[in-house]
């Protein structure tokens, strides 16, 4: 029975039903989600997985490092993003609240993917270790004449596993979550 049971597991974890996706991967603000990820001409799904990789949508998410919220900003970010937007500062509290934390994420992304000549990897990468270190590898790797990398140009590894595993579940999302999310799966 237990052998039975085993493999009854090891088939749905490698077939991955659409029911054991969502069941492994919450989604919670949807329309928040889709607005700002609209707004910023961001994919709904990407906005998603940054979000579970961040947080696991845990609304009030602090980390070690003091950063907050879904997207886990840092308060300092999240005030720069005030101040570039025309907004009031904000504190760490304000940023547990799931719209602003979701509207002012958004914008750093967008912020970053621009910076960055639309190079999702170099943008997610920048997003969870800080635009210094980005560019210090991105120049690297351009030093060295070739085209960034993130496979070989991230030293850090928490960082290269983050962008990795951001591409891997954005498109656990779009499949799983496709039509709440407005993406085609």
């Amino acid at each position: 029975m237990t052998v039975v049971a085993a493999g009854a597991f090891a088939v749905i974890h490698l077939t991955q039903p659409d029911w054991y996706v969502r069941w492994w991967y919450p989604l919670k603000h949807e329309q928040v989600i889709r607005e700002q990820a609209r707004a910023y001409s961001l994919d709904p799904a990407l906005v998603a997985a940054i979000i579970y990789e961040e947080s696991s949508f845990e609304d009030g998410s602090v980390s070690g490092a003091g950063a907050v919220g879904l997207m886990q900003l840092m308060p300092a970010t999240a005030n720069w993003i005030a101040e570039k937007t025309g907004g009031a500062s904000v504190s760490p509290e304000d940023l547990k609240q799931p719209g602003r934390n979701i509207a002012y994420g958004c914008w750093y992304y967008r912020y970053l993917l621009d910076r960055y000549g639309g190079a999702e990897a170099i943008a997610l990468a920048a997003y969870n270790s800080g635009t210094e270190a980005a560019d210090s590898w991105v120049a690297e790797a351009r030093s060295s004449g070739r085209a960034f990398d993130s496979a070989l140009d991230i030293p850090w590894q928490e960082t290269r596993e983050f962008v990795a595993d951001i591409e891997e579940t954005k498109e656990t999302y779009r499949r799983a979550y496709g039509r709440e999310l407005g993406v085609v799966p």
